[in-house]
């Protein structure tokens, strides 16, 4: 028993629960919305001509607001969403590719996203061929091959993050699943070996030995800010005493595990996507702004003298230790001000983690700063209402001669 055929041979006999299918609405609303958002972001036009799977799933994770399975620090919906609606799937659909994902992400471990791997699309290319092969009727072998056809386009890394890189990878591993699937029910074979061989390679540990239930262990987190999830917990923390500074801040130190850093690559940020994966401009937008959204992560943003000057005044403290996920331990802050005094603040869990779940007027309210259209466009939403919108608001371009 390879490990594709036991993933293929769960996904294919799959059958979700209430509380399953409850996720994957989530899941949906929450990836549409995002997408949404984007709509005015320069990335629509480059990425028009893209096929359906790639171009929504770059479109969605372009702001970097999409869902994130903490367990694993994989953007699930994000590939599963797409690569199931772009061949007519459904929750079904979704939940075997987004089940898939999660336990290949177990299999890498921390160790794969600590080298510097991209594991939304290493863990994704096969998943999205998971997805979208079961909505295309393939049976438990040809979910194997179409995971197999998968495997060469397994790949991505953190050096594109702050960058369009970052959500064209994810893009292209969504249609690599996609167009996988679609060559295994076409009669194209491959060897099943082929995945738990590539596990291997990249450093991660096969097995056949997964929970069968519930179709994603451990839940999604949901983000209430629009860059990487590892901001999200220092910027509630500091929100949490921003109306306690008063007078001039002299310095912040903010002490975290080391791993839950690992993927804030940018110290010094100068542009908006940039300031998404920068631990000082966390620090900075929390501070600054009253509550950071879109308008915290432009260009114009990042580069205010304020939110620079803070940027400068901000030292990290990184914990050793082992690390198995970014919400490992607890992250904490003290601001300095010129007075003499001290704020203090410190957080284990943020809000819209699986532990801190959101409600459903907290979920509301998030899809209300994607669009003032799209809560009305989420009453009622169906997996094939949602394909509609994605087709309407980011249509196929061909790309000229």
């Amino acid at each position: 028993m390879t490990v594709a055929r036991a993933l293929a041979q769960w996904a294919h006999g799959f059958r979700p629960t209430p509380e399953d299918l409850a996720l994957a609405d989530r899941a949906l609303a929450d990836t549409l919305s995002v997408a949404l958002a984007a709509r005015t972001h320069p990335l629509r036009g480059i990425a028009a001509s893209l096929p359906d799977a790639a171009r929504w799933a770059a479109m969605a994770h372009v702001l970097d607001f999409d869902d994130l399975h903490t367990d694993t620090t994989t953007h699930i919906s994000v590939v599963a969403v797409p690569a199931a609606l772009a061949v007519g799937g459904d929750a079904r659909a979704y939940l075997a590719g987004a089940g898939v994902m999660a336990r290949l992400g177990a299999m890498l471990g921390w160790g794969h996203y600590a080298a510097g791997w991209h594991a939304t699309c290493t863990a994704g290319a096969p998943a999205a061929a998971v997805a979208a092969g079961l909505a295309l009727g393939l049976d438990a072998e040809g979910l194997a091959t179409a995971m197999a056809l998968a495997v060469p386009a397994a790949g991505g890394v953190q050096a594109a993050f702050g960058t369009h890189g970052k959500s064209l990878q994810v893009g292209f591993a969504a249609e690599a699943g996609v167009r996988a699937a679609r060559l295994a029910r076409a009669g194209a074979g491959a060897e099943p070996r082929a995945l738990e061989a590539w596990l291997e390679l990249v450093g991660g540990t096969p097995t056949t030995d997964f929970p069968a239930e519930p179709a994603i262990p451990g839940g999604l987190a949901v983000k209430l800010f629009p860059c990487c999830y590892a901001m999200q917990r220092p910027i509630a923390a500091l929100r949490a005493v921003r109306d306690q500074v008063r007078g001039e801040i002299t310095g912040v130190t903010v002490t975290t595990p080391a791993g839950t850093v690992q993927p804030l690559v940018h110290d010094r940020p100068w542009t908006g996507l940039e300031g998404k994966f920068s631990l000082p401009y966390a620090v900075a937008a929390a501070l600054l702004d009253d509550c950071p959204g879109f308008d915290s992560f432009t260009d114009a943003a990042v580069r205010r003298p304020e939110a620079q000057k803070l940027v400068d005044l901000v030292h990290v403290d990184l914990v050793p230790g082992e690390v198995g996920s970014l919400l490992d331990g607890k992250v904490a802050a003290r601001i300095d001000l010129a007075d003499g005094g001290e704020i203090y603040t410190e957080l284990a869990v943020p809000p819209g983690a699986p532990e801190r779940p959101l409600s459903d007027g907290d979920l509301r309210a998030k899809a209300a700063t994607c669009g003032r259209d799209v809560p009305a466009l989420l009453d009622g939403l169906t997996w094939t209402g949602a394909r509609d919108v994605l087709r309407r608001h980011f249509p196929y371009e061909a790309e000229e001669a």
